[in-house]
């Protein structure tokens, strides 16, 4: 099952990680997870560039390496970038030294690739035991979610994934798309309708 909002009381649990951003002026957060992926990326690139809409886009540091004309072309168009560890660890399965070691090893390919340093992260999955999200939170924010659009999930239709997305977005909501493989035939049909619907409906992409 996907929890397109996440609950309340959820978000109440871990107060130091930021669930929702600024709602003033209609602002919402668009976020993208796990790129840079060629064909993928670029593809949201293009969408956002379009109607000149920014965004954060979280990214896997082996996936810097692999790819880092496209990632310094992200920095390039104006959007931000986040941390997303260097392998995708899921922390719940990952001894703590290991993990902080691939955050540090991402960002050290950041540095190295893209010239630039970063003081967002977002967790793979989700998933952060809080002995990991404390040592991290020394010198970056943790960026969760409010809208989680599911697109990674092939057995939601395309069209229930807009559909529930645009019933979830509010004035300061944090919403969460991929730029992986997994979704490369999703994303075409869901996220230039879902760009759409904010520009129709006055709201403005904002940086964290």
């Amino acid at each position: 099952m996907v929890w397109h909002t996440v609950p309340k009381f959820v978000q109440g649990l871990f107060p130091n990680r930021i669930w929702e951003g600024d709602p003033t002026g209609k602002r919402v957060y668009l976020t993208f997870d796990d790129g840079p992926v060629p064909g993928i990326t670029d593809f949201v690139l293009n969408e956002l560039s379009k109607r000149n809409q920014k965004a954060t886009f979280f990214m896997v540091g082996d996936n810097v390496r692999k790819h880092p004309a496209l990632a310094n072309e992200v920095l390039a168009q104006g959007h931000q970038i986040g941390n997303h560890t260097f392998n995708h660890l899921k922390g719940w399965d990952t001894a703590d030294s290991v993990y902080l070691d691939n955050v540090k090893k991402c960002d050290l390919v950041f540095e190295e690739e893209l010239g630039v340093g970063t003081d967002l992260f977002r967790p793979p999955y989700g998933l952060i035991k809080i002995s990991q999200a404390k040592p991290v939170l020394e010198s970056k924010r943790i960026i969760m979610w409010n809208v989680l659009t599911g697109d990674y999930d092939r057995s939601i239709l395309p069209s229930e994934i807009l559909k529930k997305s645009i019933q979830m977005t509010l004035p300061g909501s944090i919403v969460l798309f991929h730029d992986q493989q997994k979704t490369s035939e999703v994303l075409p049909k869901v996220l230039p309708q879902y760009l759409n619907f904010l520009e129709d409906n006055g709201f403005k992409s904002a940086l964290l």
